[in-house]
């Protein structure tokens, strides 16, 4: 099944795909109020199980709270519904897509009195980066569009109106020939990709920017500290200035849809000598081992079907 096909599970009930609309005077049309959640569902030897379901649920809900959008659904409720939805589409492996958002009621900013819907939407979804990109890694620019700053907009949580800072830098990158951008934070320090974490490695230690640091703090992002930490690889998060980028060994970036992604090159500065580096093929294949259920999953990430 491709995008535009199947079932989408809306305000609890299955509806077809073309049927799950929403009107064009909906707040979250006019003013970005929306939350949402990116997951995967992998083909496992054991059969399709989603990656930290509860986990990533759980942030929707966050993301709701901090955006004072209460919810018609419980936690569990909103499991079992991903779930459903996965297995009425008869996927093997799919991307899943929750999302709450503003409909159609008073026009102006504030949405208080809007009503709130909450869909979630499957497919097949493959490499986001592209399919040579978890083998051979990616070119990367440092964006001229910085990200907002503290008491702005939350970054801790994953809402629609934050990814017009991320359009700009992702689109200033694919047009100047680049495959990702790199946003530095309001104080000029790394950040994160347009829609990914990022890890630098130096002297065979791997660093990351910090919540702090305006970053979404990622899902796949965490299972890297865990992997890392299972592997015997010393992780430590810090506030990093763009130069580190250019003299780091290697980097790779992590999130639902790019997974581990190294990357080859920053500002056509090539990342050590230019090719994916040990520690982050290392981190990739056991990510990829326990997702597809070849190892044991130990921290309980799977949820089968």
């Amino acid at each position: 099944m491709t995008f535009g096909e199947g079932k989408i599970w809306y305000d609890g009930k299955l509806v077809e795909w073309n049927d799950a609309t929403t009107h064009i005077m909906s707040h979250v049309v006019h003013y970005g109020s929306s939350v949402f959640e990116s997951m995967r569902c992998y083909d496992t030897k054991k059969g399709s199980a989603i990656f930290r379901l509860e986990d990533h649920v759980a942030r929707f809900c966050d993301s709701a709270r901090i955006y004072r959008m209460a919810l018609p659904f419980t936690q569990q409720q909103l499991c079992n519904a991903v779930i459903e939805t996965v297995r009425v589409n008869n996927l093997n492996r799919c991307y899943i897509r929750p999302l709450a958002f503003r409909g159609c009621g008073n026009m102006g900013v504030n949405p208080i009195n809007n009503p709130l819907h909450v869909a979630i939407a499957v497919w097949d979804w493959g490499r986001y980066l592209g399919n040579e990109a978890l083998e051979k890694g990616v070119a990367v620019k440092v964006s001229s569009w910085n990200k907002f700053g503290p008491n702005t907009i939350p970054s801790l949580a994953k809402a629609g109106g934050n990814y017009l800072n991320s359009q700009l830098a992702k689109m200033e990158a694919v047009e100047d020939g680049f495959d990702e951008a790199i946003v530095l934070d309001v104080f000029g320090y790394v950040s994160e990709g347009s829609a990914e974490n990022i890890f630098m490695i130096r002297n065979d230690v791997i660093f990351t920017p910090p919540t702090s640091s305006s970053i979404l703090a990622g899902m796949t992002r965490h299972s890297v500290f865990l992997i890392a930490r299972d592997l015997g690889i010393r992780i430590e998060q810090h506030l990093l200035p763009r130069e580190a980028l250019y003299i780091a060994d290697e980097i790779f970036l992590s999130g639902t849809a790019a997974e581990i992604t190294p990357v080859t090159s920053v500002d056509k500065i090539p990342v050590g000598d230019g090719k994916p580096g040990p520690i982050s093929l290392k981190i990739q294949e056991l990510f990829f081992r326990i997702v597809h259920g070849e190892v044991e999953d130990k921290h309980g990430w799977l949820t089968h079907i």
